[in-house]
């Protein structure tokens, strides 16, 4: 390397960090320096009582499973991926792998995702690993096999919450025999990777905004605050008409009974051209290091068009932002906010 090109590349070097430091010193309570992880779609963080986040979400090549391990949301960033599991080279668990997320439930880690067969990768059915190791980035991953449930048709997107004493699985599959669409199931299990028989269907879409592109209720994220039950859900395609929609339900009711949950008319969070934010969706919530603050991991592209099939375009890039609550006791997901400024405007109603 000649003295004026490695001149050029410590100078490089100098504007990428002082950059960096920059960004960070600008940074303050519960903002997030994003986008948290670029190229990675359908994102779930995990945190556990000692404080660490886990990171895991789909990787464009839908060929593995990687888990990232933080102290820190916006430390997510630069922590190294760590693989746990690649796909199939035939059969089932061999193409499209997706959505994965990854739950502690009774001191063992699961991961659930969806997968396709190596020989047809629209034959899309959800599954699950398992290790009882205390860091979910070491130890040996089982393979505890397929899921279940009924139709068992083109089924994924699979979350667990627990309420009242009781684990619940929320998925997607078909959900209709008049038209093709997915919507959302759910049902008790039995353990944490079986499921009770009572399945029932809660969600399908019927607004305009959820049969854009294709006819989609998916992505199911649960969070139980103030006395209700509220679900997220992403419609639509995957492209920037990705959108969130909200299900909420009385903490008391009975979620097996589709009457029981409650649909708003119009979506929450949707494209804004302004911010460069377009098919934001497919998300998880989880707590801010000060154990209070909700915080919303999503997806987002930070540009409209795109050639070909959406699915196929990888720049779904992860990011972070702090979800808000209305007087009433409603989720506020900021529609005309840029990520940071949700925490800016949260902190100076405080100071009022």
């Amino acid at each position: 390397m000649t003295g004026i090109k490695l001149l050029k590349l410590t100078l490089a070097i100098v504007f990428v960090l002082s950059g960096a430091a920059a960004s960070a010193q600008k940074l303050k309570k519960n903002q997030f320096d994003n986008p948290l992880a670029l190229q990675r779609a359908d994102p779930h963080v995990w945190k556990e009582p000692d404080g660490i986040y886990y990171f895991i979400a789909t990787v464009p090549e839908y060929d593995r499973i990687e888990i990232r391990s933080s102290k820190t949301i916006n430390g997510i960033k630069d922590a190294q991926p760590v693989v746990v599991w690649r796909k199939h080279e035939k059969g089932a668990m061999g193409n499209h792998i997706w959505a994965p997320e990854l739950h502690r439930i009774d001191g063992k880690w699961y991961i659930y995702f969806a997968a396709g067969s190596a020989e047809d990768k629209w034959k899309i059915r959800k599954y699950a690993l398992s290790n009882p190791s205390a860091n979910p980035t070491q130890g040996e991953w089982k393979e505890e096999g397929e899921i279940k449930s009924v139709p068992n048709v083109f089924t994924l997107d699979a979350t667990v919450f627990e309420h009242k004493g009781q684990r619940y699985m929320v998925w997607v599959d078909r959900a209709s025999n008049k038209v093709v669409n997915t919507g959302l199931y759910i049902a008790k299990m039995t353990s944490p990777t079986t499921l009770d028989e009572k399945q029932v269907v809660i969600s399908q879409p019927e607004y305009p905004w959820e049969i854009k592109g294709h006819r989609v209720n998916e992505a199911p994220a649960v969070l139980i605050r103030n006395g209700k039950v509220f679900m997220t859900f992403s419609a639509s395609a995957t492209d920037a008409n990705y959108c969130l929609g909200l299900l909420w339900a009385k903490e008391d009711a009975d979620l097996l009974n589709p009457a029981s949950w409650h649909k708003l008319p119009e979506p929450v969070f949707f494209s804004n051209e302004a911010l460069n934010r377009f098919g934001p969706g497919h998300n998880s919530f989880t707590v801010a290091e000060d154990g209070k603050t909700d915080v919303m991991i999503y997806h987002a592209r930070d540009y409209k068009d795109i050639k070909g099939e959406p699915l196929y375009d990888p720049n779904r890039h992860t990011r972070a932002r702090v979800l808000r609550w209305t007087k009433d006791g409603m989720p506020d997901f900021g529609q005309e906010l840029s990520d940071n400024d949700t925490a800016l405007k949260k902190a100076s109603k405080k100071k009022k």
